[in-house]
């Protein structure tokens, strides 16, 4: 029973739409406290009730009914107040509650732990993606009620597609509304000395406007500025001494709540607890180092040592830092045991240094030393104060004061700490940015890359030495190329105007770099001649001394090593410390990225290279020799009556192929392109001949097919003077596009090319070879000595090539199929203005198409020679497909279904054919006969399509009946 419960809780749980009919309330009661963070959301998305015509919804927000939630409007429901039986809604907002429903709700109300234990077993990833989902925009969450504008329409439940892979969870993402809520208008992108960058300004430091008197003004003081705001101004230090206890420390916490800059904080807290004890100055140390790591790394650090109450901020960073190890001395003590330390006589304690006053010149007496602690009592630093006026020792009372003080001190030290944290956080990702976009910003060549890489890497980690080896791709322990840099050469003369880094200049430790080439591993040595990797010979002779090194791997987004980082010694002998490492790190995602990038684009532009030469060698072997062209030109071109070119039933069986191209040329003399365009009558000559040297020796897609296009074209533009309509440029454009529109045709169609994965469909997704023949038209457009539009002006060569363009992607029958259903209600409503340019790029489209299948509409003896020719050639692809691709052709271009060719002839006329002819019938009636002869022709397939089913017919007969004689034999 319970468990038939809970399956239908998880379906109640998640639908076709993620979460469904969840009220706050019960989804609380159900999934018990953990995970109440989750559910208290569901609440907020303010989910509410109707009932409707189409049935029961859930909807987010307000809306037209009322408010959600707990607001006016309709009542929130749960599963003892729905009706039992309530109408069908529609799919995914139905919701149906019978008494069963009820008692399974009150079953688990009442045990919640079993529920919650139930729903971290069996939740799938879905419900939580559902959830994130919901809490991915500002709408659903408690920032905009459930009535406010923000929530109003909007849908409580997220969207299905949604759901499912963690990789598309939003909440994974930051909107950029989110950062609204902080009031952060600062723009990203800043210009200094006039280059663009990442980095803030130099004057936007962290502390501004945090700190009411600037960071180095001393609580006290004659002239005292107003705070920021309506905060009043600061007491004086004479007023301060005349305020009982707890009004001065109510004063002085005041005053530490202000500041947000570590240092300045310090300083105020010193002072206000030196006036609070009466000291005569103080010293505070901060610890360094992870709580949770090892107690060597952890020390004490102060540059606010023995300040008094005439010190200012400005001196006390004039000072050296002062370490000291944990553990080490009583400051050391009292961070380690997070005990107070009461010290009489500084003398007669063993833990106090007296190096310290002799160092100073003062006088330590008495001593009070205290940890400071953060809310969760870990010790953050240490206070001290030296030498109580007027008294011998600092009293328990001092101790109690002391300690009231630091308690309000550790809160707003460690608030400090942490804006310092996130301040320089900030500062870091702008310091990786501005990398970033340095890196990606020049690419051109890897020396170029690579010289910038070093410069930055030396600017921002201050060391003496920075190499970049390049891993060498069949040997990854050896490196191809070394790059070097120096910090005494970025002070030479040509800094500002060198493009390439140094090579080779440096002796390579190869036991250090080889080993973090073939591993990955990131190595930091303090000590060079204590690491056994390392080989002292590379110091020999050269005057240089190695000390500290970091190594680190260049990776690719792929995470192959591509090369090696290595820095040398670190400026004032200090050691590589692991927020280098960290910085080298994100540097090395950038850089190794770059250089990844970087080689594509050198192999890219090596690539485009080898493609211009390949393409220039093409250009010259596929185009027509200039003694070709000279003999067509000095052949007589009969008239277009003699050649009969205006004839729609033409047949070029008996033209040979020097006929053809004079076919060509008697229709641009015709058509007065050659005066019109200037066009050189040889260079036309060997323009033509090149064209058709480059028609492949195919079954139909060849020259013939492309010459029979262009004679249609040109036929039905002169019979029904559409010469007028499209103008010059356009009918040159079209006879250019009949002429080419097949180039380089291989047999095959465009979804031979997809299914073989060809490299023309790596190319080209859509339209493939329609795109290839208009690129090979281009080509031979701009060969040497085949360029027929060299003599026009800019505007009209751009206007030609778009018309060139859209003509021979019109070839593509998807394209057809796509523009016919417009041209069709053009031509059925005469609503068509051939002076619009969008109508006449459509009949050019639909023209292109006719020409294209005008074998249909030639005489019954030549349209079953063509038909015959398209088959065969179809079946050559099927062969290919069944045999190379291992796959069963389509009917069409199955060899086995051969006899199936009349009916198939049907059914491409009525559905392709017919319809476009009938259309341009209805344009001109000079066109009527292209629409007699398809229908005839139809008549004349299915006369074959019966002919060869009796046929068929009749052998059956004929097998069966010798069947029969065999058996009776």
């Amino acid at each position: 029973m319970v468990k038939r419960w809970l399956c239908r809780l998880q379906s109640a749980l998640v639908g076709p739409s993620g979460l469904r009919c969840v009220t706050a309330a019960r989804a609380r009661a159900t999934l018990g406290p953990p995970i109440n963070g989750l559910v208290s959301d569901v609440g907020r998305m303010a989910l509410k009730w109707r009932w409707s015509s189409a049935g029961l919804h859930v909807r987010g927000g307000g809306g037209e009914d009322g408010g959600g939630g707990g607001g006016g409007g309709v009542p929130r429901m749960t599963a003892e107040t729905v009706p039992s039986t309530p109408p069908v809604g529609e799919a995914g907002g139905e919701c149906h509650y019978d008494p069963e429903h009820a008692r399974m709700e009150a079953w688990l109300d009442e045990h919640p732990n079993f529920v919650q234990d139930y729903f971290l077993r069996k939740a799938t990833r879905q419900i939580v993606d559902a959830w994130l989902v919901s809490h991915a925009t500002p709408a659903s969450s408690s920032l905009a009620g459930p009535d406010s504008p923000a929530s109003q329409g909007s849908s409580a439940v997220p969207c299905a597609s949604r759901g499912g892979s963690g990789a598309a969870t939003p909440v994974r993402k930051i909107s950029a509304h989110e950062f609204e809520r902080g009031g952060l208008l600062r723009p990203l992108v800043n210009t200094i000395d006039g280059t663009p960058t990442f980095l803030s300004p130099s004057n936007e430091t962290s502390g501004s406007g945090c700190c009411p008197g600037g960071a180095g003004e001393p609580l006290s003081g004659p002239g005292a500025e107003a705070g920021s705001g309506s905060r009043s101004l600061r007491r004086s230090r004479n007023e301060l001494r005349h305020l009982d206890e707890k009004e001065l420390i109510f004063e002085l916490v005041k005053d530490i709540c202000n500041d947000l800059d570590v240092r300045s904080l310090c300083h105020k807290i010193l002072q206000n607890v030196s006036m609070l004890l009466r000291a005569d100055r103080g010293s505070l140390f901060l610890v360094q180092g992870s709580a949770g790591g090892e107690t060597e790394s952890r020390v004490l650090v102060s540059k606010l040592f023995d300040v008094c109450s005439r010190s200012t901020l400005q001196e006390m960073e004039k000072r050296e830092e002062i370490r000291i190890p944990w553990g080490t001395g009583i400051v050391g003590f009292v961070a380690e045991s997070g005990e107070p330390v009461n010290i009489p006589d500084a003398y007669k304690d063993d833990r106090f240094n007296h190096d310290i006053d002799a160092m100073t010149g003062y006088k330590t007496r008495t001593l009070l030393c205290m940890p400071i602690k953060d809310l969760n009592g870990d010790v953050i630093g240490v206070a001290q104060v030296i030498n109580k006026q007027g008294e011998s020792s600092f009293t328990p009372n001092d101790e109690k004061i002391f300690s009231s003080y630091l308690q309000f001190c550790g809160i707003g030290l460690r608030n400090a700490q942490l804006y310092e944290k996130s301040q320089l956080e900030v500062k870091r990702n702008q310091v990786l940015l501005d990398l970033a976009r340095m890196i990606f910003e020049e690419q051109s060549t890897i020396e170029h890359m690579v010289y910038r890489i070093l410069t930055h890497t030396q600017s921002l980690i201050q060391c003496q030495r920075v190499q970049v080896l390049l891993v060498h791709e069949a040997s990854k322990g050896s490196f191809s190329r070394v790059f070097d840099l120096e910090a005494s050469d970025l002070n030479s003369e040509d800094v500002d105007s060198r493009i390439s880094p140094f090579e080779s200049r440096f002796p390579i430790n190869i036991g250090i770099t080889g080993h973090v080439a073939t591993t990955g591993e990131t190595v930091n040595i303090p000590d060079a001649y204590q690491d056994d990797r390392f080989d002292k010979m590379v110091d020999e002779g050269i005057g240089f001394c190695h000390r500290s090194i970091l190594c680190m791997a260049i990776k690719n987004s792929s995470g192959q090593i591509i090369g090696v980082i290595q820095l040398v010694n670190k400026f004032d002998n200090l050691v590589f410390t692991k927020n280098d490492e960290n910085f080298v790190e994100a540097f090395a995602i950038f850089c190794g990225m770059g250089i990844h990038n970087t080689h594509m684009y050198e192999k890219a532009v090596i690539a485009m290279a080898k493609q211009s030469v390949t393409l220039e060698v093409l250009s010259y072997h596929a185009s027509a020799s200039l003694k070709d062209a000279k003999r067509l030109k000095s052949l007589l071109v009969p008239s277009a009556q003699n050649l009969m070119l205006h004839d729609f039933k033409f047949d070029d069986i008996n033209f040979s192929d020097d006929d053809t191209l004079k076919a060509c040329l008697r229709m641009f003399l015709d058509l007065d392109f050659i005066e019109r365009f200037h066009i050189d009558y040889e260079v036309l000559c060997r323009w033509l001949l090149s064209v058709k040297k480059n028609y492949r020796n195919v079954t139909y897609h060849n020259w013939r097919h492309a010459f029979n296009v262009a004679q249609m074209m040109f036929s039905i533009i002169t019979a029904t003077q559409w010469w007028k309509i499209f103008g010059e440029i356009e009918c040159l454009g079209l006879m250019i596009a009949c002429l080419c529109h097949d180039l380089d045709h291989r047999g095959t169609n465009n979804s031979f090319q997809i299914k073989a994965s060809s490299p023309l469909a790596q190319l080209y997704s859509t339209s493939t070879m329609e795109h290839h023949h208009f690129d090979q038209c281009i080509m031979i457009l701009n060969s040497q000595g085949n360029q027929i539009l060299s003599n026009m002006s800019s505007e009209e060569y751009s206007r030609i090539i778009k018309v060139l363009e859209d003509a021979i992607l019109s070839t593509d029958l998807a394209v057809y199929f796509r523009k016919r259903g417009a041209f069709f209600k053009l031509v059925r409503s005469g609503s068509y203005n051939w002076v619009w340019e969008d109508h006449r790029e459509l009949l050019r489209a639909m023209t292109m198409t006719v020409c294209d299948l005008a074998a249909i509409t030639k005489p019954w003896e030549v349209e079953r020679r063509v038909a015959e020719l398209v088959s065969s050639e179809f079946f050559e692809q099927g062969d290919i497909e069944r045999e190379e691709l291992n796959i069963t052709p389509i009917d069409m271009m199955n060899r086995e279904k051969e006899d199936q060719l009349p009916l198939m002839q049907v059914g491409f006329i009525d559905s392709i054919c017919l319809p476009i002819y009938e259309a341009f019938a209805l344009l001109s009636d000079k066109l009527s006969p292209l629409e007699e002869r398809v229908r005839q022709n139809k008549e004349h397939w299915l006369e074959l399509a019966a002919s060869r089913a009796k046929s068929r017919q009749q052998e059956k007969e004929e097998s069966r009946v010798n069947n029969k004689d065999s058996i009776g034999v």
